[in-house]
């Protein structure tokens, strides 16, 4: 396994800068936002695809620090209602694609987005529950005349360019937010449709992290791997469970709060996240996404890459001399 790091956080800095002071970090890989929500600060594929020589200086200024590039990152909704903003988180989409294809990158990181509840709505319909039935209807509307047609095509149009990963980050407020509906997606619509598993998104819907890996490992479809912590307030859930819509910033009134690694499970869960994805055969980039509000960026993230450097299995594993 190697440590890398989703340097959307350093987005206001020069990408030199900032693989300079990861290499000083151990840093061995880095995940680059190409636009939609993680931005394109570092990697922009409208600059980048009408110029190879600026395409093969990206690739060099990694390897000359003996980093790789885990994958390229645009999480939108290329499915949301509002034509406008479904049509530029999918151009977006599809330039990923290419510029991943040039690089020779296998991944590129994304969200399934999420429909509204007609071809006139205005915003995204979340469906959380079966009842009433007009739940489970909507949420076959969206599934057969929206999500399954425009991931069959995208995952034909990513074959065409040599991407055989679509690593979908499972979170809510999207149709793929949990291990099942991953899966569906996959059996549905391609098999080169898989997950970038982030066990912060997991955590606060009561999801065991290890049990999801090996029921994503079973069916081959661990992509892309994000290191993310989610502080759990057991006193805000017993009171109103672990739904929660208020902002970040109310930490102490929240359900639940994204941490730095550590912080917000044991380091002992952390570990047998490492040791579960690697029995299943996942034996890729741990890439670090930092979205602390208690830490800065600087002391969080350092933690952080010297936790997953402490904690992670890096070699092969040996043969079994003792059976």
């Amino acid at each position: 396994m190697k440590v890398g790091v989703f340097t959307v956080l350093y987005q206001n800095q020069p990408l030199d800068k900032v693989l300079d002071g990861l290499q000083n970090l151990g840093v061995q890989a880095v995940e680059l936002g190409t636009g939609n929500y993680p931005g394109r600060s570092h990697c922009d594929p409208k600059e980048l695809l009408s110029k190879p020589d600026k395409i093969q200086e990206l690739k060099m200024k990694i390897q000359d620090r003996g980093m790789v590039i885990s994958g390229l990152s645009c999480q939108g909704n290329p499915l949301h209602p509002q034509s406008e903003i479904a049509h530029a988180h999918h151009q977006t989409w599809e330039d990923t694609v290419r510029l991943a294809e040039q690089l020779e990158i296998e991944v590129v990181n994304c969200f399934s987005g999420c429909p509204g509840d007609s071809f006139n709505a205005r915003v995204p319909n979340w469906v959380t529950c079966a009842w009433p039935p007009e739940y489970l209807e909507l949420r076959k509307w969206q599934w057969e005349e929206v999500v399954v047609p425009y991931w069959k095509e995208q995952s034909s149009f990513a074959y065409q360019h040599g991407i055989e990963k679509i690593a979908i980050e499972m979170h809510p407020g999207f149709v793929v937010y949990n291990p099942e509906t991953m899966i569906e997606l996959r059996q549905r619509a391609g098999e080169n449709i898989g997950a970038n598993i982030d066990p912060s998104h997991l955590i606060w819907q009561g999801i065991d992290p290890v049990e999801a890996i090996k029921y994503l490992g079973k069916h081959e479809a661990i992509y892309h791997f994000h290191a993310k912590d989610t502080y759990l307030d057991k006193r805000n859930i017993e009171v109103n469970g672990v739904l929660d819509s208020k902002h970040y910033s109310r930490f102490l009134e929240r359900a639940w709060s994204f941490r730095s690694i550590g912080y917000g499970q044991s380091m002992k869960q952390w570990k047998d996240i490492f040791s579960a994805l690697k029995a299943v055969g996942f034996d890729e980039v741990i890439s670090i996404e930092h979205e602390d509000m208690l830490a800065s960026t600087e002391e969080g993230l350092g933690k952080a890459v010297r936790m997953v450097q402490e904690s992670i299995l890096e070699e092969k594993p040996v043969t079994m001399w003792w059976a």
